[in-house]
């Protein structure tokens, strides 16, 4: 029987899906993928995105801007942001976050987006998608001075003690491709150890593809291969993984909007 999962995190939208979207689309369902989100990473290619997600029921819109792509970010993009959630709809705010890896980040901007942010998510009660990246302590602390509903912590790479702080204050963790490699043993034994009500699955596509892709463009078709991984890790059935984490993606990000679509 074919299991139900979702894609907590795709960028469907992008120009490496161009010549294949609807096969790529139609690859990921076969294998049982039924709902993907699809965040935005700059003002710029909303509306590319949002027309992707209204021509498919399956595929639900999240906007934001992106904190690596600074250059792209101009001065208007945030009022433009909140005059979108109306007509929009989108299930989340995001992808935004902090990502301090390069010694050149701008992190006072990119601190002061972040938490813009996290301020219209908290004021349209959305949840968000956060790209974090050697920069928890300080994603932690705007989220304690800007509190919102939840969200997911995409691509996560912290300690298990930050992702409990995540997980309490409402937000699910999130596992993709990196986790399908033999050698990720750190991030195999926190997949092992957080709860299974606390975690979603996701595939960064087409980026952070699974092991038996390396190299490749990544897939939202390449799912089952993180519910494999992450079944290996935890000992479990991976019917059971797939029921838990479909619900959890479902409650925080696409439960209010299932009956209408994307």
């Amino acid at each position: 029987m074919l299991m139900t999962l979702i894609d907590t995190h795709c960028h469907l939208d992008v120009d490496a899906f161009d010549v294949d979207r609807a096969e790529v689309l139609a690859a990921a369902r076969s294998v049982g993928v039924e709902s993907i989100v699809v965040p935005g990473i700059d003002a710029a290619g909303w509306d590319k995105l949002l027309g992707i997600c209204a021509s498919d029921a399956g595929l639900y819109p999240a906007l934001g801007l992106h904190p690596v792509y600074l250059e792209r970010h101009v001065d208007g993009d945030l009022a433009a942001l909140e005059q979108r959630l109306a007509t929009a709809k989108p299930v989340a705010i995001g992808e935004i976050g902090l990502d301090f890896h390069s010694k050149d980040a701008d992190r006072d901007r990119q601190l002061a987006l972040c938490r813009a942010q996290l301020t219209i998510a908290r004021e349209a009660r959305l949840p968000v998608l956060l790209h974090v990246r050697k920069a928890h302590e300080e994603m932690l602390r705007l989220l304690a001075e800007t509190p919102v509903i939840g969200g997911t912590a995409h691509a996560f790479n912290g300690s298990l003690q930050q992702a409990q702080r995540y997980i309490d204050l409402g937000f699910c963790i999130g596992f993709g491709g990196m986790l399908t490699f033999e050698r990720s043993s750190r991030l195999r034994r926190l997949a092992a150890e957080l709860p299974l009500e606390a975690i979603v699955l996701e595939t960064d596509a087409p980026d952070l593809t699974v092991a038996s892709h390396q190299y490749q463009r990544n897939s939202p078709a390449y799912l089952p291969e993180v519910l494999q991984a992450l079944s290996v890790v935890r000992g479990a059935e991976p019917e059971r993984i797939a029921e838990q984490t479909t619900t959890n993606a479902r409650r925080l990000l696409i439960g209010d909007f299932l009956d209408v679509g994307g």
